[in-house]
């Protein structure tokens, strides 16, 4: 996969274009836009952005060992490679030069997404990605996970203070990775093996991860299962939110990421290629 460049061809800059004003309108019929520009008025790109989530929005593991490298941030990124919401938005809009706001926390949970929409609130951003869930399911233990009614009050908490702090900004959610699908691309690798035991990464559905006893195969399923009501409970509050809330339609959830797109220092987090694959698949 390769990042968009400043060197293509003029008619696929101006589709790159009205993509990126499509993602920002949460106008889903793309095609008109592409054959048609008149079709459809997806209104101005907007001059500031910010990023809420975890340590995926953070970029953690992207650039170095264990720490954040938020300029390979597929949201709000600047690396040229990753080619970010941020760059796109920036070929049309250059207004947003370096007012793309990274509120996200290594860690973070859906309960830490109010904090975090305060602090996109209070930079009067007009458009805000969010990204937030892995951390509710990839736990300690299945028992630890966060309940479904749980997990859509705090997302609903966080749409909130965002739609009465910043009416008129483009909220874009974003579905969570599909954490069964990392078992299966890493099960195989004995050095994701180690790495998920010796750091204890998402345990809930990485433990015993060559098992094959059906206690083991039902608990992972159980675990797709509670991203996939998650990812359920995301397009329901978006639709909620209004028109100024567009929902991935699962595109993330639904991407076939492969082990070279993970770290190689944990095998859980996206490396920079990853961090590519993400900004295109979540556009």
């Amino acid at each position: 996969m390769t990042a968009a460049s400043g060197n293509r061809e003029p008619e696929a800059t101006m589709i790159l274009v009205r993509r990126t004003l499509a993602t920002l309108a949460g106008i889903t019929a793309l095609v008109l836009l592409v054959t048609s520009p008149a079709a459809a008025d997806p209104g101005p790109p907007p001059t500031s952005m910010a990023s809420l989530g975890d340590s995926i929005t953070r970029g953690f593991n992207a650039c170095g060992w264990y720490v954040d490298c938020t300029a390979r941030s597929f949201s709000t990124g600047s690396h040229s490679t990753v080619n970010s919401h941020y760059l796109r938005i920036r070929t049309v809009s250059p207004g947003i030069n370096g007012r793309n706001h990274n509120a996200a926390s290594t860690g973070a949970k859906s309960a830490d997404l109010y904090g975090q929409a305060g602090t996109a609130v209070s930079q009067g951003v007009g458009y805000v990605t969010i990204l937030i869930g892995a951390n509710d399911a990839c736990t300690s233990s299945e028992s630890t996970m966060t309940s479904p009614a749980a997990y859509r009050a705090n997302i609903d908490a966080g749409l909130n203070r965002i739609k009465a702090g910043l009416p008129n900004a483009k909220v874009y959610v974003i579905s969570i990775p599909d954490v069964h699908r990392l078992w299966s691309v890493g099960r195989g690798s004995g050095s994701a093996r180690t790495a998920w035991s010796l750091f204890g990464i998402c345990q809930s559905i990485l433990a015993n991860p060559t098992s094959t006893a059906q206690a083991d195969v039902d608990r992972r399923k159980r675990v797709r299962q509670r991203v996939i009501d998650f990812n359920g409970q995301l397009a329901a509050a978006c639709a909620t939110y209004g028109s100024n809330c567009r929902y991935d339609g699962n595109a993330v959830f639904g991407y076939p990421f492969t082990l070279a797109q993970l770290s190689g220092w944990d095998y859980f987090h996206p490396n920079t290629t990853g961090q590519q694959a993400l900004a295109k698949a979540s556009i």
